[in-house]
Order: structure tokens, then C-alpha cells, then sequence
């Protein structure tokens, strides 16, 4: 199990509204201490936020890059609608080139899971906007049939109960490992700020999203594998394979799951700059 984000951002972090032609979006802006080498925008998964990549702002801040990580529509401190139509896959990708292009300059563009299959859907939309894209923990196609199933428990309990009596209900089935370590309240309060809306339109994306590969291959822009040694959302050799397929940089972090951004964020970052700086 991936360990839980911390709600405390570091110093070299400002947060704010990040105003684009799509509306504002609540983001995390890591600024290092010279003139950056590069600019990097960060999308969370489903259920996550903005906050899931607080461990990298630093060690990213001082390997010399801005990092801007953002809540995507409907998610945690970000507005949406009530409509499941607001968060069809393209229309969360246009809001991601609007990012980008509120941003300024040739972006990396990095995305943790159902934020991958959302930034590999804005790359094929319009590739000149980023410089490169890295997929974390994110597959070539849905996810394996035991997450399909709890994403439809997921989606059919958000069709009857309140945010609230689901948080309960999953908290009872799945209580964390190390409740001490967990920030309770703040995964609460983020969790109640979700829409249900995005999250049953996102988590439908997750469960039937075909093989872009192919597609993606065919766009001349640099691409970055990342994940744990671990993953029970895409197994490791799928994740091995769509970056042969892609001809893609691989990288595997020791000691991570799905979420090596919380799990090892040192040797997570380490992989991002080298990476970068390569391109």
C-alpha cells in the first residue's frame, strides 16, 4: 500500500489560482532558488489532488525546475460542475493545455495514474505545448479487472450516498495501515471537496479507456515510464512493455507502488531531473 500525501507544502511553495482561458485552477507553485532549467506541470490520479506531489516540490525546486502541480476540474480545491459530461476525457485535456499555455513557455508535462491517460489524451490533442511527457504508474489501457470492480462499488455508492457516508464506508472496508502517519483529516477534507460527478465520469474513463500506445508513439516527443517495482493497478510488465512500445525512457523506483511520489519521493525526484535534464 502507497503511503498517504502530506497536506504541508515546503517553503519554496506558493499556492494559488492559476487563471487560464478554461477557468482557474488551484495549484502548488515550487520555485527554485536561481532561474529555473525548466517548468514542469504535475496531474494528479483519481481521488487525489494537487498535494500528492508536495514530497517532490522540494528536492524538484533545488534540482533548479518550477513545478507547478495543479487540482484538475472538480478535484479537491479546483471548481466543477454537477454534470458528468464537464469531465469527459477531452474536455479534461483542453483544460490541460490551457494550463500549459497559461503557464508559458515548452512545459514538461508529468501525470500520476488516471492524470497519465489525461495528459497522454492532451498530447494527442496538441503536442506543442510540452517539451516531454512522463506517465507514473499510468497503463496503455484500463486498469486490471480487480480496480475496475472496486472503481463500479466506488461509482455506485456516489449514485445514493453522500460524500460523507462513502468516506465512512471506505474507511470501515479499507482503514490505512498506519493510521498515525496518516493525515486523517486532511485526506477527509480533501475527499469531501471532491465532486461526485468527476469522480464517477473519471472513474468509467478508468475502466473502459482503450490502447493509445500506438498513437502516442507516433507523436515526436520525448516520453518517460515511471513507477514503483510494485503496482496493483497496471502490473509492471504491462507498464515494462508500453515503454518498449513507445521507445520511452523507463525508470522503476525501489521500495515504491503505485505511488512512488509519496513512497520514495527522494529517488522519484532524482529520476524526474535526470530525466529532464537529458532532454
Amino acid at each position: 500500500m502507497s503511503r498517504p500525501p502530506t497536506f504541508t507544502p515546503p517553503s519554496c511553495t506558493r499556492a494559488h489560482a492559476l487563471p487560464t482561458a478554461r477557468g482557474a485552477f488551484a495549484v502548488l507553485d515550487a520555485s527554485p532558488p536561481a532561474e529555473p532549467r525548466g517548468t514542469a506541470l504535475l496531474l494528479p490520479g483519481y481521488m487525489g489532488s494537487k498535494e500528492d506531489f508536495i514530497a517532490l516540490l522540494e528536492p524538484l525546486s533545488a534540482a533548479g525546475y518550477r513545478i507547478v502541480a495543479a487540482d484538475g476540474r472538480g478535484q479537491y480545491e479546483t471548481d466543477g460542475t454537477d454534470r458528468q459530461e464537464a469531465y469527459e476525457q477531452s474536455e479534461l485535456a483542453r483544460d490541460v493545455l490551457a494550463q500549459a499555455d497559461a503557464i508559458g513557455g515548452s512545459v514538461h508535462l508529468l501525470g500520476h495514474s488516471l492524470g497519465g491517460q489525461i495528459a497522454r489524451a492532451a498530447v494527442l490533442l496538441d503536442a506543442s505545448p510540452f517539451r516531454s511527457l512522463t506517465l507514473m504508474s499510468s497503463g496503455p489501457a484500463q486498469v486490471v479487472e480487480a480496480q475496475q470492480l472496486k472503481v463500479k462499488m466506488l461509482s455506485d455508492a456516489l449514485a445514493t450516498l453522500s460524500m460523507a457516508e462513502v468516506w465512512d464506508a471506505m474507511r470501515a472496508l479499507d482503514p490505512p495501515e498506519d493510521a498515525a502517519a496518516a493525515d486523517g483529516e486532511g485526506l477527509r477534507r480533501r475527499w469531501l471537496r471532491h465532486r461526485p460527478a468527476q469522480l464517477i465520469a473519471t472513474g468509467r474513463q478508468l475502466a473502459t479507456e482503450p490502447d493509445r500506445v500506438a498513437e502516442l508513439a507516433a507523436v515526436p516527443l520525448p516520453v518517460h515510464v515511471l513507477s514503483g517495482e510494485r503496482d496493483d493497478t497496471w502490473p509492471v510488465p504491462l507498464l515494462d512493455e508500453m515503454a518498449q512500445r513507445l521507445g520511452a525512457h523507463r525508470s522503476r523506483i525501489a521500495g515504491a507502488e503505485h505511488s512512488p511520489n509519496t513512497d520514495r519521493p527522494e529517488q522519484t525526484a532524482a529520476a524526474l531531473a535526470a530525466f529532464w535534464d537529458g532532454v
